[in-house]
């Protein structure tokens, strides 16, 4: 969804990668948990942490900070995953991120969303909705259905399909 089709106020999470502070839909927010042992599975692109055990299902957990070609950081109390569900060509999936902190939940208007500004066009920015406006900060409002292509989401789900025993082992 453009920001020229944001019609009207939408509830977002903010979260922190680094100093920037990021923000999704609410509605694509399943949950938000303490950072938890990932289990590794070989082979996995790189900005795939591994997976983790949600009351029996194995949900993948992908590290942004490696799939915005961030500097890495180091798990700390803050550090936690947020559950959320992910469609791409019609598939839904459920998958963990990592951030850094999750801050708070704030209503945006459309208003307070501005179009991403144009860089080039090496830059890619498509999932990115808006550069939301709060206070004297902006936020950068992802699309979440939008950072993963049709071929990492079918990684993820030959992982989901897997036994939870036989991932997690």
């Amino acid at each position: 969804m453009a920001v020229a089709e944001m019609t009207q106020t939408t509830q977002y999470l903010t979260f922190k990668l680094g100093e920037e502070l990021f923000a999704l839909d609410i509605a694509k927010v399943r949950e938000v948990l303490d950072f938890t042992t990932v289990t590794s599975v070989p082979r996995m692109p790189d900005f795939m942490r591994g997976v983790i055990n949600l009351r029996g299902s194995v949900v993948p957990v992908v590290d942004l900070r490696r799939k915005f070609n961030m500097a890495p950081s180091e798990n700390t109390v803050n550090t936690c995953i947020i559950i959320s569900e992910v469609t791409v060509d019609g598939d839904t999936t459920i998958l963990g991120a990592l951030a850094d902190s999750v801050q708070e939940v704030i209503d945006l208007g459309p208003e307070n969303i501005a179009p991403v500004p144009r860089i080039g066009t090496k830059l890619r920015t498509e999932f990115i909705k808006g550069m939301g406006k709060q206070q004297d900060r902006f936020v950068m409002i992802l699309d979440i259905d939008r950072i993963f292509s049709a071929d990492d989401l079918a990684f993820v789900q030959t992982v989901q399909a897997e036994p939870a025993g036989a991932a997690a082992s």
